[in-house]
C-alpha cells in the first residue's frame, strides 16, 4: 500500500516539470515568433520606403519627360509655323518673279517715248508715232517705215498744263525693228529731239524691274566718269565694257561698287607714283 503511494507521488513529481518545459517553450516561440515579425516589418517597411523613393524620383524623371516633349512639341510647331511661313514666302517670290517674267515678255516688242507734250499725236496715234520714230532715228536706220500696232499714254491720270507729260507706250508689229529703235536710242542719248523738244526712248519694262534698273544709276553714272562704257542687261545686270575693250559683267549693285572702289584705288595710286 506505501509503495503505491510513494509510486503515485513520483508520476505527479514528473509530471510538473514536463508542463513547465512547454509554457518554456511557447514563450521562446512567441518571443522568436514576434522578433520575426518585427524583422519582416522592418524590413518590409524599408523596402516599402526605397519604393516610394524609387516611385518619386520616376515621377520627377518623368514630369521632367514630360516638360521636355511639351517643350520640344512647342518648338516643332512654331518650327513648322516658320517653315510654313518660309514656304508661302518662297512661293510668293516665285509667283511673283514667273509673273514678272510673264509681264516682261508681253512687253517685249513695246518702246517708251518721254517728253513729248499731251495729245501731240491727233486722230491717228499709230500712224503719226511710226512717222515720228523715222524722223528722230533718221531715214537711214529703217529699210521701211516702222509698223507701230497700238500706242497709248500710260495708264495714269492725265497732267496739268505745268506738269511733267505722261510717257507715251508704243507697241511695235516686229521685235527686229524695236531692237533697231532702242540700239540707235542709246547711241543718240541726250541728242534725240522732236521738233525741238528733247526726248528720250527706253525699253518698256514692268515696275518691278524698272526699281531693279534704277538701283544702278549713281553707278553707271560713277561708271561713266570713270571713262568706262556700263550697260543694264536683262533684269538688272551690270555689263561694263573696260578700256582695253574685255567686258566684265556685274550682277548686284555691291559688286558695282566694289568694282568701282578698286579702280579708283588703283588709279589713285597710280598717279602719286607717277609724282
Amino acid at each position: 500500500m506505501a509503495s503505491r503511494q510513494q509510486k503515485s507521488g513520483k508520476k505527479e513529481q514528473s509530471s510538473v516539470p514536463a508542463a513547465n518545459d512547454s509554457d518554456f517553450n511557447m514563450a521562446v516561440l512567441a518571443n522568436q515568433l514576434e522578433q520575426h515579425r518585427i524583422a519582416i516589418s522592418a524590413d518590409f517597411k524599408a523596402t516599402i520606403s526605397t519604393l516610394e523613393a524609387k516611385q518619386d524620383c520616376i515621377q520627377t524623371t518623368v514630369s521632367d519627360h514630360t516638360h521636355s516633349i511639351n517643350l520640344l512639341e512647342s518648338n516643332a510647331n512654331e518650327q513648322d509655323g516658320r517653315i510654313q511661313r518660309l514656304e508661302s514666302i518662297i512661293l510668293n517670290t516665285k509667283l511673283q518673279a514667273k509673273l514678272t517674267d510673264l509681264k516682261s515678255h508681253s512687253r517685249r516688242n513695246n518702246i517708251r517715248i518721254i517728253g513729248l507734250p499731251e495729245s501731240i499725236e491727233g486722230p491717228h496715234p499709230s500712224t503719226f508715232f511710226f512717222e515720228l520714230l523715222a524722223e528722230v532715228l533718221g531715214d537711214g536706220v529703217f529699210e521701211s517705215p516702222p509698223e507701230c500696232d497700238r500706242a497709248h499714254y500710260t495708264l495714269s491720270n492725265k497732267p496739268g498744263p505745268d506738269q511733267r507729260p505722261r510717257p507715251v507706250v508704243i507697241r511695235l508689229h516686229r521685235f527686229q525693228q524695236k531692237d533697231k529703235i532702242i540700239c540707235e536710242a542709246r547711241a543718240k542719248r541726250g541728242k534725240l529731239r522732236y521738233r525741238g523738244t528733247p526726248i528720250a526712248i527706253y525699253e518698256d519694262y514692268p515696275s518691278e524691274i524698272v526699281e531693279q534698273r534704277r538701283e544702278y544709276k549713281e553707278v553707271m553714272s560713277e561708271l561713266y566718269q570713270q571713262g568706262f562704257k556700263p550697260a543694264l542687261l536683262f533684269p538688272a545686270r551690270l555689263n561694263i565694257t573696260l578700256k582695253d575693250g574685255v567686258r566684265k559683267r556685274l550682277s548686284s549693285v555691291s559688286e558695282a561698287k566694289d568694282f568701282i572702289a578698286a579702280n579708283r584705288s588703283g588709279v589713285d595710286s597710280h598717279a602719286s607714283s607717277s609724282a
